[in-house]
């Protein structure tokens, strides 16, 4: 295993414990405060958190293995977009928006996060093909959900208190993940293709 591996490794244990981390924070905010968005957004951090994880181990992996757990990331990407169309629904039934305040303050401390994952990241999305693509990707995907988030506490505090916002970024958040697992899929696909 080369250097630039084993620094790999280092920084994407770092990233699925922030994001296991942050998960169990939002998880409990969203719960408490009926927020469609956080709901799908933490899951989007346990889903981070189990990416990171594959990448640790399949780093040392054949790049033909490392490609068919890309195409099985691709899949993973989807989870949060299944759990906003859950939440959604539950919001249909029951119309009350979330707590302005501790929406914006979460999305806050989850836009720190995923900036920090990010940013660890970045050096690192060309190397390992659609691994670590689908890991930079997810953060900085997740990083324009949480301002988003954030836009939607102010939104429902000072102009409209209102469910929509809410269900509106978590379809936005819906929509990046499909985007991004399409991406992570075809990146993955051509390496297969590149390695058979």
């Amino acid at each position: 295993m080369t250097t630039v591996d084993t620094d790999l490794r280092r920084v994407v244990l770092f990233v699925a414990i922030a994001n296991l981390a942050y998960f169990g924070i939002e998880f409990t905010v969203a719960l408490a405060i009926g927020s469609a968005s956080l709901l799908a957004d933490s899951a989007d951090f346990l889903e981070d958190a189990s990416v990171n994880l594959l990448i640790f181990f399949a780093v040392a992996w054949s790049a033909r293995n490392r490609a068919r757990v890309g195409m099985v990331l691709a899949l993973i990407l989807l989870a949060p977009a299944l759990a906003f169309l859950w939440t959604a629904w539950q919001k249909f039934m029951n119309p009350l928006p979330p707590e302005p305040f501790a929406l914006s303050m979460a999305g806050l401390g989850a836009l720190a996060v995923n900036l920090g994952c990010a940013y660890a990241l970045a050096s690192y999305r060309h190397h390992s093909g659609s691994l670590t693509r689908a890991a930079f990707l997810s953060a900085r995907n997740d990083a324009f959900a949480n301002v988003a988030i954030i836009a939607a506490g102010l939104v429902t505090a000072f102009l409209w208190n209102s469910v929509w916002p809410d269900l509106v970024v978590g379809f936005g958040i819906a929509y990046m993940n499909l985007d991004a697992a399409k991406e992570v899929w075809e990146a993955a696909r051509e390496e297969h293709q590149a390695v058979s």
